[in-house]
């Protein structure tokens, strides 16, 4: 043990919504903590959003522990500045424990039992440590990009914050994932020229016979659905987002009709030759794998209503709007006019500062509802940690709650051996 270090009984990196979620119980339970923030607390919704950005699931679905949505249009979505109000208001609500500004650069078990934790301002150690850092740390750009003109400018989705902010010329958006699909749609309605490359990312209807998509999902209970419970299993968390906008009320995202309206659309890039971008001919494969979801998730809905006998308007079968002519596989930057490309094919984790033998060979980490094998090592606020809003505001408090629990249990009860013998180091 490090006499040096400052003591907590749980030390919890990561100050996001998850963190701070997890700190609101652990408050409740009179348990001691710490919260290691980076940055500050909730940074990238200021940071990483651009400027007409909004939730794409209603705001009665923003659920965070003790600050539920409480405005006046609970099937609306808020917009970037109304996000940020309200998750100010949740930052002062909790007012967590938050040491803001440092890195952690290692964590790892010690000797008896706990945690050490060196920082960019000093050691710390606890007796269980909670990772709430999120599984979206390293924006994915690939090798190809180190071989496109230095003239042409080039940045990931994160970076990206209205079309006036790039240059003249078409720009080429890579990947249709929900960021790359909206971002698409931002240059598109702002006027400008764009070339999508497409992959196999999946779309889902805004609206479908009278209700909004995610009422009916929660009304048919998916969203408490535990991943081991899921067709897919552990899988469900590699999956691609399903791409749709709460943008001007709710709508679509339809690549097809962009299409019609001038937006060029490609295969999936695989490569670059001298000038020349390289795909595969796979949109048409791309736009129906998207469209066969679509339809699919609205025939369980129409089950669903059948089942229940409910009173709704009459099911409807989406119908491409438009075909492509032919699969393109070959574009020159320079002949296309294009001057930007933004990245949007998302990111990858990295725990590189967490030394525990509790990570699979894809570098992701084995738990059961964010409990590791690793006695005290916990995660929350990952894609699917235990339902599909766990990553989301939706379903963040239930699983912090559940950590909570957790924590509590294995916590020295005080005035106990156990718990003496643990404080002995941090009081002489």
């Amino acid at each position: 043990m490090n006499p040096n270090a400052e003591h907590h009984s749980v030390a919890i990196v990561g100050g996001g919504q998850a963190g701070l979620s997890l700190s609101y119980y652990l408050q409740q339970r009179g348990i001691d903590h710490i919260v290691l923030e980076k940055r500050s607390p909730l940074h990238a919704w200021r940071t990483q959003r651009w400027d007409s950005f909004c939730l794409v699931t209603p705001n009665w679905q923003c659920k965070l522990p003790g600050w539920e949505y409480a405005g006046s249009d609970p099937h609306g979505f808020m917009k970037k500045d109304e996000i940020i109000e309200y998750l100010d208001g949740f930052v002062k609500h909790v007012a967590a424990p938050v040491r803001s500004g440092l890195t952690v650069q290692r964590a790892a078990t010690r000797a008896g039992g706990g945690f050490e934790i060196a920082t960019s301002q000093g050691r710390y150690s606890a007796d269980q440590l909670v990772v709430a850092s999120g599984g979206y740390h390293q924006p994915i750009i690939p090798r190809l990009a180190e071989r496109l003109p230095r003239e042409l400018l080039q940045i990931h989705s994160e970076q990206y914050r209205n079309a006036q902010a790039l240059p003249p010329g078409k720009v080429l958006v890579v990947g249709n994932g929900q960021s790359g699909a909206q971002i698409a749609e931002d240059l598109h309605l702002a006027g400008r020229q764009v070339v999508m490359a497409t992959g196999d990312a999946p779309r889902c209807a805004r609206f479908y016979r009278g209700k909004d998509v995610v009422d009916w999902l929660a009304d048919m209970g998916y969203y408490d659905m535990p991943v081991h419970e899921h067709p897919l299993r552990e899988g469900v968390r590699d999956n691609t987002n399903h791409y749709v906008t709460g943008r001007d009320g709710g709508r679509d995202i339809d690549l097809r009709r962009f299409a019609n309206e001038g937006m060029e659309l490609y295969g999936l890039l695989t490569g670059l030759e001298g000038d020349t971008l390289h795909f595969n001919p796979d949109l048409r494969a791309n736009l129906d794998h998207a469209d066969r979801i679509y339809n699919g998730i609205n025939a369980a809905i129409d089950k669903h209503i059948e089942k229940a006998g409910l009173d709704a308007p009459p099911p409807s079968v989406y119908r491409p709007v438009w075909e492509p002519a032919a699969e393109r596989t070959r574009l020159s930057l320079r002949e296309s006019g294009i001057g930007a490309v933004i990245w949007c094919i998302g990111f990858s984790p990295d725990f590189s500062w967490l030394d525990a033998p509790v990570f699979n060979g894809r570098g992701q980490p084995g738990h059961v509802r964010g409990v590791t094998a690793l006695p005290g090592l916990y995660f929350i606020g990952l894609p699917w940690l235990h339902t599909w809003g766990s990553g989301r505001f939706s379903g963040v408090a239930r699983d912090a709650l559940y950590l909570a629990e957790q924590i509590e249990a294995r916590a020295p009860v005080a005035g106990t051996p156990a718990a003496r013998e643990l404080a002995e180091p941090w009081l002489s």
